[in-house]
């Protein structure tokens, strides 16, 4: 499944992508910005295991096993422009601002701002063409929910 999500996002212009397909890409998104700051902890893979849950109700195995698989589509992918274009063809502008919210809750998962994560955030927001407001509002979201 892997190599094959890994194919179809190594295409010039990939096809749009499965439902299952673009959780993995999501989900793969989500550790590519865990790991940017070169600190991926155990609360950011709780988090993005949170995140995957609540998405697609699922439990927390599955959600770990979610996780884990897009963590070694993560190793090996392209670029991260490859997985925003994939799922920006595959969902809603309203579902793109959830991605964004959902990074948010991951970059934030450590209490820590770190510029290589808001620059990743940013980069995504910007390829899945969701505004600088709406974005913005994104993260004042997380940010409230966090408390």
């Amino acid at each position: 499944m892997i190599k094959a999500l890994l194919g179809l996002l190594a295409a010039p212009d990939p096809a749009p992508l499965a439902t299952q397909d673009a959780e993995l890409s999501l989900a793969a998104l989500l550790v590519r910005l865990a790991r940017a700051d070169d600190h991926y902890e155990e609360i950011e893979k709780l988090r993005i295991e949170h995140v995957l849950a609540t998405r697609r109700g699922l439990g927390h195995d599955e959600a770990r096993a979610l996780r884990e698989a897009a963590e070694a589509l993560e190793a090996e992918a392209p670029d991260t422009v490859r997985f925003t274009r994939s799922l920006k063809d595959k969902i809603a502008y309203e579902d793109r601002i959830g991605v964004i919210e959902a990074l948010w809750e991951v970059a934030l998962a450590d209490d820590a701002r770190a510029a290589a994560e808001d620059a990743l955030i940013r980069l995504a927001a910007n390829l899945l063409g969701v505004n600088d407001r709406d974005s913005a509002l994104a993260r004042q979201r997380v940010a409230a929910q966090r408390g």
